[in-house]
């Protein structure tokens, strides 16, 4: 397949880009500052720019452009960045993909699991109710911005991605120091729950999904959410370290009260049902697997 990809440097993108290409298909980087090589492409979603002719005759686009949601502190500016990064870059290039005379047959468009807010324990597929605050308001703007897209007859699925885990970056990656030392722990009472995806799930499924039949919103996360307890004993005993609790009042101060309230104390309980009722096999179903696969590479 010729697959145009968004957010290709990012720690998902560039794995995407890699394996993908490993298994045959051509890759189009979509990038704000293109080289010379025929590999990518350029476009300013904030000029509102895309070298449109590029994407004629692509079978797939997967955009995972979009500012850090935990990058700086939530300010009224930042918060403006991130969620304007990801409505002008879904709605320029979902316009141009309904513009074109040989559009791609899907698009991937990023979301995230911040779509359903505070779940609390309450276990929730693709088809739960959005949440409010910050977050749900970002990838509910976010997803209706791709409705050029749809409603010209390009299936359309919303990747709601959750925790990311990586050892070389994401929450896990800025971890993991603190944990080796054993200085990590849980955060609050810890009966939060976590809805984790291992990189290798996170592209795996993403992979997976160019060749399924679906559309809508897609749960990005491993079949077996964890409370914040737990994670912190499994990486904990990962490590072969002990885990404490984390004072809320040190990512208070360093990245602002709301930013890390959401982060570290709001509750998401989100199951991947589309996932698994479509025959994904997970390769790390389970948050022991996960961290030990992990910790081991």
């Amino acid at each position: 397949m010729d697959i145009a990809i968004t957010g290709s440097n990012g720690l998902i993108g560039k794995r995407l880009v890699g394996d993908l290409e490993a298994d045959g298909h051509r890759v189009l980087r979509v990038v704000r500052s293109a080289d010379s090589s025929t590999d990518s492409m350029q476009w300013d979603p904030v000029k509102g720019t895309i070298d449109a002719a590029a994407l004629e005759g692509i079978d797939a686009v997967i955009h995972l452009a979009g500012e850090g949601i935990a990058e700086k502190r939530w300010t009224d500016e930042q918060k403006a960045t991130i969620r304007s990064s990801r409505e002008l870059g879904t709605t320029l290039l979902a316009t141009t993909l309904a513009g074109l005379d040989r559009p791609p047959t899907a698009l991937l468009s990023g979301s995230a699991i911040g779509y359903y807010g505070d779940t609390a324990d309450r276990i929730t597929a693709e088809n739960g109710p959005a949440g409010t605050g910050f977050l749900p308001d970002v990838c509910i703007a976010w997803e209706a911005a791709a409705a050029p897209a749809v409603e010209a007859g390009i299936r359309t699925m919303f990747l709601r991605t959750g925790v990311v885990l990586s050892a070389k970056g994401g929450s896990l990656g800025k971890q993991l120091p603190f944990f080796k030392f054993g200085l990590g722990g849980r955060s609050g009472r810890g009966n939060q729950y976590i809805s984790w995806i291992s990189l290798d799930d996170e592209v795996g499924a993403i992979a997976w999904l160019l060749g399924q039949e679906l559309d809508g919103p897609v749960n990005l996360t491993a079949p077996n959410p964890v409370t914040n307890a737990q994670f912190a004993r499994s990486l904990g005993s990962a490590l072969h370290r002990p885990t404490t609790v984390i004072p809320m009042i040190g990512p208070r101060v360093l990245f602002g009260r709301e930013l890390a309230d959401t982060l570290l104390l709001e509750s998401a309980r989100i199951i991947p049902a589309k996932l698994t009722q479509g025959g994904y096999e997970f390769r790390h179903p389970t948050i022991d697997v996960a961290l030990a696969h992990l910790v081991k590479s």
